[in-house]
């Protein structure tokens, strides 16, 4: 109707009140619409921003989340792990794992490992004995020997079954198997991951419990490289926190704590060792790249256990099995 009166008093060379009011009105419309078009576009940016925040990117080092990748996506990931240091003597040893990821469903993502390491130890061990460390222990060496090896310790699989999502559900949860083989080894690595977002998902807190059996065939006699090896076990069981705080877009920083158990046994039952580690990380995720790295340092809170090898406890730090003083992991990952 606007249009017509428009339209009408034009042809008669004036305008009315009601037609000025009505282009006002045309004006107001068409501003609004625009208004309206740029808060779509900004609508479907944030969507777009909250989706690469939500879909699969390790923002942690050690501690998994409940993200995955969508179905259908794929993802390469390089890990490289640095260990440094016992309660005495030399030790380093870097491992590596390159792992291929693909979204099966929307909640479900399987991925497969390769994994090496390359290390060297001397004067590492208990009372200064050089000991290999827990990837090479099915080696053995003299007790003043200079030890340095490199392999190729097996290959992983791994599965994450999401029940809960963080974004939907309010809190996230996840199961998580990984079996593992290599030469003389075995380990079944399973966890429950939780996790709960906070601040408009800006601060992410995520836990872990593992439990991880394992078996290795090692020397009876590990000063002795002629000695018979017969299988041994072990269970590894762990609880891990994190929380990491998105401070500028594509940046998070945050801490990483992780408290670990070694028993000889299936559960609690004759424990070995029990070592924390805490220290920060900090996580760059793009649009297809992301980059993540954590520093741990182990705390002086080590305690003796029915199992614990003399000499391996030393002022609160324990230097025995799978324990060092500090520990580097980097993550990079690139989607496609």
């Amino acid at each position: 109707m606007v249009g017509r009166i428009h339209l009408f008093m034009s042809r008669r060379g004036g305008q009315t009140r009601g037609a000025r009011r009505g282009a006002a009105s045309e004006t107001v419309i068409r501003r609004m619409s625009a208004c309206a078009a740029r808060a779509v576009v900004v609508a479907a940016m944030l969507a777009t921003a909250t989706s690469a925040v939500s879909a699969e990117e390790s923002i942690f080092a050690y501690v998994y989340t409940t993200d995955l990748l969508p179905q259908g996506g794929k993802e390469v990931e390089q890990w490289v792990t640095w260990r440094h240091q016992k309660n005495s003597g030399t030790y380093d040893q870097i491992e590596g794992r390159t792992e291929f990821e693909y979204g099966l469903a929307s909640n479900l993502q399987a991925a497969i490992y390769l994994n090496y390491a390359w290390t060297q130890a001397y004067h590492n061990g208990p009372f200064g004995a050089t000991t290999p460390p827990e990837q090479f222990s099915d080696y053995a060496t003299g007790s003043d020997d200079f030890f340095n090896a490199k392999r190729f310790t097996g290959v992983s699989g791994e599965l994450i079954y999401r029940i809960l999502s963080p974004y939907t559900d309010g809190v996230g949860l996840a199961l998580y198997t990984e079996p593992t083989v290599g030469q003389n080894f075995f380990e079944l690595e399973n966890k429950i991951i939780v996790q709960k977002n906070f601040m408009d998902d800006l601060l992410t807190v995520a836990f872990n419990f593992t439990w991880a059996p394992e078996f290795r065939n090692t020397p009876t006699d590990p000063t002795d490289p002629t000695s018979v090896k017969s299988w041994g076990m072990e269970t590894d069981i762990n609880f891990g926190l994190a929380v990491s705080y998105r401070f500028m877009p594509n940046w998070s920083a945050g801490f990483e704590f992780m408290n670990e158990h070694e028993v000889n046994s299936f559960w609690f039952n004759h424990e070995s060792n029990n070592g924390y580690y805490l220290g920060p990380t900090l996580h760059y995720g793009g649009e297809r790249f992301f980059l993540t790295a954590t520093a741990l340092w182990q705390m002086p809170w080590a305690s003796s256990h029915t199992d614990t090898v003399p000499g391996a406890l030393v002022n609160g730090y324990i230097g025995d099995n799978d324990f060092e003083r500090f520990r580097f992991r980097m993550k990079a990952g690139y989607t496609f």
